[in-house]
């Protein structure tokens, strides 16, 4: 039992982070029909940004988080004026090959500046973990929890509560109507892709220091922000967080109780199941975002 509340921790704090990667994910497909391939570089950008803000510049390690997040919305909007505008009314495998081509370079550019060998990041937390029971959890686990659900919280009131989030599930519903209707699409469009690309970065910044910064991270990453859009269903921001965790928690059973080498497979095996059985995810939503 001991063993099994453990797990069903480290499953809460690792979901928490594959919710802001799926959110963002879902969001960009959602609305765009882009295939966001480089997603998990976006995940490793903000990694390495907070080792380069809060150890090389020095500065506080909570500001250095901020920064990295900042720094993921203004590069996805960058990443979405040059390569994605161009390219609007392209078919979709236009745009796969050259969201394929944006991986590559920012992964080459990672170990390029960083070189390959796996940064860590100091973190002003004690060592001493949080022990609660028979239960323990560091303190940056704590907070990589709740920062985590901080902005997924935001994330649904943007998208729910807001007058931008109203113009992107219209965009969602009925691009041409929400143009008549005098939305901005082209404003939209750079909006999603710098959010979701915002919440891939804070994925990264909050999770990065738990273990090592190393240019191959965002590959696994990008497999696993597919998979929970897969298990949430296509344009459920409830969907996806729900998804994550659902990841999370096959991946903890999978590497606890059978073997730590199934924990990516336990994952996946759900994903096939999920596909033979309900092709549109689990909370598939078709007529909006949220």
């Amino acid at each position: 039992m001991t063993e099994f509340l453990q797990h069903i921790v480290n499953m809460l704090i690792l979901g928490s982070t594959y919710a802001l990667l799926g959110i963002g994910l879902t969001l960009i497909f959602g609305i765009m029909r882009v295939v966001n391939f480089a997603h998990g570089e976006l995940y490793a950008f903000g990694a390495y940004f907070v080792y380069f803000v809060s150890i090389l510049l020095g500065l506080n390690f909570f500001l250095s988080i901020l920064v990295a997040i900042v720094a993921g919305c203004l590069l996805g909007a960058l990443i979405e004026v040059v390569l994605l505008r161009p390219m609007r009314g392209a078919d979709i495998d236009t745009t796969m090959l050259i969201m394929i081509g944006a991986m590559i370079v920012m992964q080459n550019g990672e170990q390029y500046i960083w070189g390959g060998v796996a940064k860590s990041v100091n973190t002003p937390f004690p060592q001493a973990p949080l022990v609660i029971g028979s239960v323990s959890v560091s303190w940056l686990s704590v907070f990589v929890f709740f920062a985590s659900l901080a902005l997924i919280a935001a994330s649904y009131l943007l998208i729910n509560r807001t007058k931008l989030g109203k113009a992107m599930r219209a965009t969602f519903q009925d691009r041409d109507t929400a143009s008549l209707m005098g939305v901005n699409i082209q404003m939209i469009y750079m909006a999603t892709f710098a959010l979701g690309s915002s919440l891939a970065a804070a994925a990264g910044a909050l999770l990065g220091p738990v273990y090592v910064i190393s240019p191959q991270m965002g590959n696994i990453a990008s497999l696993k922000a597919f998979a929970i859009v897969i298990l949430g269903g296509l344009g459920s921001i409830g969907g996806a967080t729900i998804g994550g965790f659902m990841l999370a928690f096959a991946e903890e059973i999978g590497a606890g109780y059978i073997s730590s080498g199934y924990r990516d497979a336990m994952g996946f095996l759900i994903i096939i199941a999920v596909l033979l059985f309900k092709p549109t995810g689990l909370f598939a939503r078709a007529e909006r975002i949220g």
